[in-house]
């Protein structure tokens, strides 16, 4: 690549060969699509999604597959993708996430008229054009607990303030964190916070890094003018059985053990400077 790239996109693929391949195509869409470079990372899948991606993309002009020794997890995943990024911006990009063609333009547009946001993230859709829950506020014990148990029946209106659902879901606005299927940052940004917290294999990742860029001073954006379709369900679910009894629910709840830890006993930041629409 000549210049150098407005974004590097990096998408992290485990034993999800096809979606990844699908994800690269979509990206090669893009409006911005000459502006970019990706970076497809191999989470050491162990199966023949090497093959696969090598086989489909590894001809693919701005585009670079990277191998992983080993499992990495979600975050450390990106980071190692992130470590040959060379790009302004950074998009994190789930494999079964895709941006409207015009999206990833509208979300720089946004980051380069406000210096102040740190983190974007756009709407996702799922197939039936429900919306997924995106964006939280920062979670404490009794919410993690109230939403995977009947207590969510029973504390419905903390539950609603937890998911922010008061917040007008059409509006572009500030919140705590968003979920990183699919968010853009500031590449300077994400240097500065060392990346992903790599002590979380998987799950909460997302919470902690949206959490310290708030602290650097950083704003974190949800704009639902931009739309990603998001074609799988959410790994750790509502309930609390598969919490308890499935290995993706416990290492949720590992994370969540973690990610408590780590921040016992610390005020949340200032996010007095949030902006809610009007």
């Amino acid at each position: 690549m000549e210049n150098m790239p407005l974004i590097s996109a990096i998408v992290l693929n485990y034993r999800n060969p096809q979606y990844t391949v699908s994800c690269v195509q979509n990206l090669r869409k893009q409006t911005i699509a000459d502006r970019m470079e990706i970076l497809v990372v191999d989470n050491h899948s162990c199966d023949d999604s090497i093959g696969v991606l090598r086989n489909r993309l590894g001809n693919e002009r701005n585009v670079r597959i990277i191998e992983t020794p080993e499992n990495l997890g979600f975050g450390a995943g990106n980071n190692h993708g992130a470590r040959h990024a060379k790009g302004a911006y950074l998009l994190i990009l789930n494999p079964d996430t895709e941006p409207e063609p015009e999206g990833l333009a509208q979300l720089v547009h946004l980051m380069e008229q406000d210096e102040t946001i740190g983190i974007i993230a756009p709407k996702l859709e799922f197939t039936d054009k429900s919306v997924r829950d995106s964006f939280r506020r920062f979670p404490t014990v009794m919410d993690f607990i109230i939403k995977r148990t009947l207590l969510r029946h029973l504390l419905h209106e903390r539950l609603n303030r937890y998911l922010r659902r008061s917040i007008n879901p059409t509006e572009t606005c500030d919140v705590e964190w968003v979920v990183g299927a699919c968010m853009l940052i500031r590449r300077p940004l994400y240097e500065l916070l060392g990346g992903f917290d790599e002590r979380y294999f998987l799950f909460l990742e997302d919470t902690d890094l949206c959490r310290r860029c708030w602290e650097a001073g950083f704003r974190v954006v949800f704009s639902p003018q931009t739309i990603a379709a998001d074609r799988k369900q959410r790994l750790s679910g509502n309930g609390f059985l598969p919490i308890l009894f499935t290995k993706t629910g416990r290492i949720h709840v590992a994370s969540a053990v973690k990610y408590f830890w780590k921040w016992r006993g610390k005020a949340l930041p200032d996010t007095s400077r949030i902006r809610l629409p009007e």
